[in-house]
C-alpha cells in the first residue's frame, strides 16, 4: 500500500498532543531540577486557570509555562494575554491555598521545547 496514508482520529492526534506535552513538561522539570530549583506543584489546576510548573529556589516562586513547538517564535506566541491573565489568576489562587509562600518574590518563566534542542529556560518572561 506503498503512497497511501492512513488519517489519524481526531482522539488519536489530541492524545499524541498531550503525551508529548507531558513529555516537554518532564524535560522542562529535569531542566529546573538540574538548575537547582525545587518542584512545588505541576499541573495545579484552579478553577480560573492552570499551572504547569511552580517550582522554587531560595525565597523565589518561579510560576512557568511549559510550550513545546516547531520554533521559538510561535512558542512565544502562544502565551497570549488572555493565558497571561489566566495564570496569574491561577497563581493567586495557589498563593491564598499556600499562605506560608506569601512572603516570596514572585516570577513568570517560560521554558520553550523545539524539536531536536534542549530545552530553553526564558527567566521573566513577562509581568503582571
Amino acid at each position: 500500500m506503498a503512497g497511501r496514508t492512513v488519517k489519524e482520529s481526531p482522539q488519536s492526534v489530541r492524545k499524541q498532543a498531550y503525551r508529548a506535552g507531558r513529555r516537554a513538561e518532564m524535560m522542562a522539570v529535569l531542566l529546573l531540577r538540574l538548575k537547582g530549583y525545587r518542584i512545588m506543584a505541576r499541573d495545579y489546576r484552579a478553577g480560573v486557570g492552570e499551572l504547569d510548573i511552580v517550582a522554587r529556589r531560595g525565597r523565589l516562586l518561579v510560576v512557568i509555562e511549559v510550550k513545546r513547538r516547531r520554533d521559538m517564535t510561535s512558542a512565544l506566541t502562544a502565551i497570549t494575554d488572555r493565558q497571561r491573565r489566566r495564570i496569574i489568576r491561577a497563581t493567586e489562587a495557589f498563593m491564598a491555598r499556600h499562605k506560608w509562600l506569601g512572603d516570596m518574590d514572585i516570577r513568570f518563566d517560560a521554558i520553550v521545547v523545539l524539536p531536536n534542542r534542549p530545552p530553553r529556560h526564558i527567566k521573566d518572561a513577562w509581568r503582571p
